[in-house]
């Protein structure tokens, strides 16, 4: 696990820099300026991931519902005038260079928690629906949270889905999947509704704009288009490292959300398809792990860690792809951003620390 983490790593330091050098330059005069606020981050995340490896996993279990109620009362915290608006709003949090954005607290809030009350309870109560969402509970409130104060809905989808993967790995009975599956549609169509009554709102124009981007692509669906054409103008095995024309200020959040169509332009279906099977082995090693662990808590934490990743890595590329409606998620390890980095090395952390417990 340590080795494929230091292999993504520093193949994200190789990819956001070709993504970012020109921005860079011309933007704050550095083509190096994102790649060294990058490794950066990741010296800052180094300290949580250490202490993470160090600490028994068990003793997360004392600190589960405070950490999880310390989580809560960040979201809180935007609201406060410490709270920091970004690109139209208030998800961050921060006084000085020290900032980041409660949701991911929240993320690990939610998989030490949930961990905890599955531990608790035993397989056998999770064959009553009811209990299964009175342990679906903690992601069902963060989640909420997040989109109700933050207007972070990308956040709250990881969120409500790390939680159902941690119930459903640990024994669920499979109504409650099923049901899980009807209120996501509901939940659509109530957006849906919702948008078309008053007039277009946000979210119906971003799925209109998926199902048509051509049609908005002087608004809404431009970054769709450009990351589009930076993809298909990749072919087979790319332009080359450096070699892309959308990064040159076409497609917008090239170094962020949108790194993966870079990717694709300069590395070609070829690399992106290495880049995917990189990840895949990834989350194949927290399986192992999860599996191999000698009790329940450390298997459901390592679970936890495995779909928060497997969430995050689908639902960036699929929104690059315009599978899915657009909205803000980051590629692990890879896409530049200071906060996610230091919370993914703290889950790391806690993945290898369960590791040296295997069976």
């Amino acid at each position: 696990l340590l080795f494929v983490w230091i292999f993504i790593m520093l193949l994200g330091y190789v990819l956001l820099y070709s993504a970012s050098s020109y921005v860079a330059l011309t933007s704050y005069g550095n083509s190096f300026y994102f790649l060294r606020k990058q490794v950066f981050s990741t010296a800052v995340g180094l300290l949580p991931m250490g202490f993470c490896t160090i600490i028994d996993y068990r003793r997360w279990r004392n600190f589960a519902k405070y950490a999880y109620m310390g989580s809560l009362i960040t979201v809180f915290l935007v609201l406060s005038p410490i709270g920091i608006e970004n690109h139209g709003a208030k998800r961050w949090v921060g006084v000085g260079p020290l900032q980041f954005q409660p949701a991911e607290v929240v993320k690990i809030g939610v998989i030490l928690m949930t961990a905890y009350m599955l531990s608790k309870c035993g397989a056998h109560a999770l064959r009553n629906v009811k209990i299964c969402y009175q342990i679906y509970a903690p992601a069902i409130i963060g989640g909420v949270l997040i989109v109700g104060i933050t207007s972070n809905l990308s956040s709250a989808i990881i969120i409500f889905g790390i939680g159902a993967i941690m119930i459903i790995i640990a024994g669920a009975d499979k109504k409650f999947a099923l049901s899980l599956v009807a209120l996501g549609g509901l939940f659509l169509m109530v957006i849906l509704i919702a948008g078309a009554a008053m007039g277009k709102g946000f979210r119906f124009s971003r799925i209109m704009v998926w199902l048509n981007p051509e049609e908005y692509a002087d608004s809404g669906g431009y970054q769709v288009m450009q990351g589009l054409y930076a993809i298909g103008s990749g072919g087979l095995f790319g332009k080359g490292l450096g070699n892309s024309a959308q990064k040159l200020g076409f497609v917008p959040e090239a170094t962020n959300d949108m790194i993966f169509s870079i990717i694709c332009e300069e590395t070609g279906l070829a690399g992106a398809i290495i880049l995917i099977l990189i990840f895949a082995l990834l989350l194949w090693r927290l399986c192992v792990i999860s599996m191999h662990c000698q009790e329940l808590s450390g298997a459901l934490l390592s679970a936890g860690i495995m779909g928060h990743l497997a969430i995050q890595v689908i639902l960036n590329i699929a929104v690059v792809t315009n599978t899915i409606p657009n909205t803000g998620i980051t590629l692990p390890f890879i896409s530049y951003g200071g906060t996610s980095i230091v919370f993914l090395l703290g889950e790391m952390g806690i993945a290898l620390n369960i590791s040296r417990y295997r069976k």
